[in-house]
């Protein structure tokens, strides 16, 4: 299920980003839906301020196409955040570059 999230959302996000400038290129990286259906978490690659404004004034707008796309009993409210797998693999890489820059 978290799949087909990901990809709904994922097309939702693209073609908003052809209506509204400040939602810029986001990447769904993951969707995590509660046990129950009722959230889910939708984790991008970054999410700037402006960027979060959209999706909080979308955010129906978005459920709406997942459930318009998917049929399911029950919609889950969407949350967004930026993957914070991605802030830690970008720490991680600027510690290796550190370390490789002082070795030589």
């Amino acid at each position: 299920m978290n799949q087909i999230l990901r990809e709904v959302i994922s097309e939702e996000l693209l073609r908003l980003s052809d209506i509204d400038d400040r939602l810029g290129f986001l990447t769904v990286t993951g969707v995590e839906t509660t046990p129950d259906m009722r959230q889910a978490m939708v984790y991008l690659d970054s999410l700037g301020e402006a960027a979060a404004e959209v999706l909080a004034e979308r955010r129906a707008q978005i459920q709406g196409s997942v459930n318009a796309q998917t049929r399911l009993k029950r919609t889950p409210i969407l949350s967004f955040m930026a993957d914070p797998a991605i802030a830690s693999g970008t720490a991680v890489e600027n510690v290796l570059r550190r370390q490789h820059h002082d070795d030589e």
